[in-house]
């Protein structure tokens, strides 16, 4: 297996690549990048694992919905940065909560 050194908001990590995955991989990497960055740059969250948490939960989210469209469904507009936020906002509190004890994010 081959190893690749990658960055996610400017911290090195060296992941095991499948040959001929390196490609999808960096790809996946630069979302991740993009997913904390974002969260990160917003300012209401300084912890890089609550950064991590929160941005895996909007991937995961993203995933899931594009996956209950139906095939044919046009592409998604633009995001509303407004929605965006009052989102990370809902999940931020969310993640205290579960953080707190009672177990439930979503």
């Amino acid at each position: 297996m081959k190893q690749i050194e990658v960055q996610i908001m400017g911290q090195s990590y060296l992941l095991g690549c499948p040959e001929g995955g390196e490609a999808r991989l960096r790809e996946a990497v630069e979302r991740v990048d993009a997913a904390m960055c974002k969260i990160r740059d917003a300012g209401k969250v300084k912890a890089r694992d609550r950064i991590a948490v929160l941005a895996s939960l909007n991937l995961a989210f993203d995933l899931a919905q594009r996956e209950a469209e139906p095939p044919a469904a046009p592409p998604a507009a633009a995001s509303d940065p407004t929605a965006d936020d009052a989102r990370a906002t809902q999940l931020i509190q969310r993640l205290d909560q579960a953080l707190a004890g009672d177990g439930h994010l979503l």
